[in-house]
């Protein structure tokens, strides 16, 4: 469990009971966690003193990149300081008095009902998407009906008062989400303390071959590139801005001469983050 750091509210999207509120709570106890209803909401409660910290979801296993986020976190004046993976866990739930025989429609997000297509088929229920996982639980909650049932992560069940009625009802076991703690102040982890993650943005300059000559130098000093992300800056239909992460510390010789090399092809780089990497990635070798 990571300690939590001398802040007092941590920011997440999504309604209590959420998977975002379930690492918050699992990560930084501590912490008062708030919920947001957009990931616009969880930056400007930051960007306002309104919460110290941001728990926001980056990517996930089966889904690939938040979209969104990707595209938020160029233009912040946010600073990464950690990352942590939670593996995504979906149960069936209803108010009491509720049984698989009763249930006739299944509400949730659209990505967990697709993740949970099985137990849906094989019952003959009707999906109904909702916004949020952990709102479907809430609306089940408040409607009382035994014909309903929500596909919510665990913690719902405690903060609704429903009934899990299946556990674990994903089609898959292997569905993780890697989330992002973001903070306004830059917190880099120290050099020679264990394995650390460098996550930073840059423009490539409009140069033939630029993208290839940038990332050379990483190949060259022998760097590992875990992320590379592109994005269409100003309207354009041209990649031009990317979010890149590699293993290693900027302290570190063969990182520092990469990114020197990375400045000769490239303009605005930006550094942001310097974190300790999450021992989930030991696990599956990433």
């Amino acid at each position: 469990m990571t300690s939590a750091p001398p802040h007092r509210r941590i920011a997440y999207q999504g309604e209590p009971g959420a998977n975002s509120h379930i690492v918050c709570r699992e990560n930084y106890p501590s912490l008062e966690a708030v919920a947001c209803a957009s990931f616009e909401d969880v930056f400007a409660a930051v960007d306002s003193g309104d919460a110290e910290l941001a728990m926001i979801p980056i990517d996930n296993s089966l889904a690939g990149r938040v979209a969104d986020i990707h595209h938020f976190l160029p233009t912040s004046n946010l600073h990464i300081i950690a990352e942590h993976f939670l593996r995504i866990r979906f149960h069936l739930m209803g108010v009491p008095g509720t049984t698989l025989e009763t249930i006739k429609t299944v509400h949730s997000h659209v990505h967990a009902l697709g993740q949970c297509r099985k137990i849906i088929s094989r019952h003959g229920w009707i999906p109904v998407i909702a916004g949020d996982t952990a709102g479907a639980a809430r609306e089940i909650s408040e409607w009382r009906d035994v014909t309903q049932a929500a596909i919510a992560p665990p913690l719902a069940e405690e903060i609704y008062g429903l009934e899990v009625l299946a556990r674990d009802v994903e089609d898959e076991d292997h569905n993780t989400t890697r989330f992002v703690v973001l903070s306004p102040e830059p917190i880099q982890a120290p050099a020679g303390n264990g394995p650390v993650v460098t996550s930073f943005v840059f423009n490539v300059r409009n140069l033939p071959a630029a993208l290839y000559k940038a990332l050379g130098g990483f190949a060259t000093n022998g760097i590992n590139m875990t992320k590379l992300e592109s994005y269409m800056v100003g309207g354009e239909f041209t990649a031009t801005q990317f979010l890149a992460e590699v293993d290693g510390h900027p302290d570190d010789i063969g990182l520092a001469r990469a990114l020197e090399e990375l400045a000769f092809f490239t303009t605005d780089v930006k550094i942001m983050g310097v974190y300790p990497a999450d021992p989930f990635r030991q696990t599956v070798g990433a």
